[in-house]
């Protein structure tokens, strides 16, 4: 599998604006106040070398996540604003006179993770089908809703591709688009369900809009199973500790110190902590990934386990 995350944030949309940008270039011209740079490889190594949070941005696009090199159909997981990305992608590398069939597993139907459909390109090209997965009822009625008027210009049963809704039942092993997929139901208010998917002995699961309780998390956790051996967790670490268990308590979110603890537990090869406070900037992102990995290296107890933070554009190879 190859997992490419197109969008990382949660709740809404945060782009890069004009003061955070000026000052990734105030940063970075001071860095390389008094070099030369003779070739642009030279210039790109020096770019390569500063900080993730000055050189590069973790971006602003809602969830949308794709499992890829599975089969002949691709894999998306959740319909966030970065789908129109993915859109770009294929409309560049098939464009429109080569159809396709295109999975999506839906974690849930709040605005943020299917809001980037109606700017999805593959939507609207005759020939291809979208199978939407899930299991709420209610898929079909939130996305004709995002699209009905006077909310958006074009209608949901005007699209051009052939759409289609698979309800699925949580804990039923699935076989779909070459991977064997198993949803879970997550803590979160409306209700989330979280994915495994399996292929060729590996494991990648997206577990999304859950708020794990402290307190709760032992071994005999439901959450322990599903997670078990996962060679990669996407993860929704969107709160500090301090504030998943204070101001933002029964919010639907978990926090990055849950998460190492959970992964811990269940054997986790590689942690990404994901759907991103949109309040927090690059700077932020940045310091809460060290302090996660400062904090798995103190409470490990057997296999190192890795630790990321997911960035739109991010690739991931298991």
């Amino acid at each position: 599998m190859l997992v490419r995350f197109w969008g990382t944030r949660g709740s809404l949309p945060a782009p890069l604006g004009r003061r955070a940008v000026r000052a990734k270039l105030r940063e970075a011209l001071t860095a390389a106040a008094g070099r030369s740079f003779a070739t642009p490889e030279e210039l790109d190594r020096f770019i390569d070398g500063l900080p993730f949070d000055v050189g590069g941005t973790y971006g602003g696009n809602s969830s949308c996540v794709e499992i890829a090199n599975v089969g002949d159909e691709y894999v998306l997981c959740d319909l966030g604003t970065g789908v129109r990305e993915f859109g770009v992608r294929m409309m560049q590398e098939r464009g429109p006179q080569r159809p396709a069939c295109y999975n999506v597993f839906l974690s849930h139907v709040h605005w943020d993770h299917i809001m980037g459909f109606p700017f999805w390109p593959s939507a609207y090209i005759p020939g291809n089908t979208i199978r939407i997965h899930g299991c709420h009822k209610t898929m079909r009625e939130a996305l004709e809703r995002q699209q009905s008027d006077p909310c958006f210009p074009v209608d949901f049963r005007n699209l051009g591709a052939q759409i289609e809704f698979v309800e699925l039942e949580p804990e039923r092993g699935y076989e779909i688009a070459g991977l064997t997929v198993t949803a879970m139901l997550q803590n979160h208010y409306g209700d989330s369900y979280g994915y495994r998917f399996e292929r060729d002995g590996k494991v990648m699961v997206y577990s999304t809009d859950c708020e794990h309780k402290f307190q709760t998390l032992d071994e005999s956790y439901p959450f322990v199973p599903f997670y078990r051996d996962a060679d990669l967790l996407v993860f929704d670490a969107m709160y500090s500790l301090a504030d998943s268990i204070s101001v933002r308590e029964d919010w639907g979110h978990s926090s990055n110190m849950v998460a190492v603890e959970l992964a811990q537990m269940a054997r986790v090869k590689h942690l990404v902590l994901f759907h991103h406070e949109p309040m927090y900037d690059d700077r932020t992102i940045e310091t809460v990934l060290g302090e996660t990995r400062r904090y798995e290296e103190i409470s490990r107890a057997g296999m190192p386990l890795t630790v990321s933070s997911a960035y739109d554009g991010l690739e991931i190879a298991l």
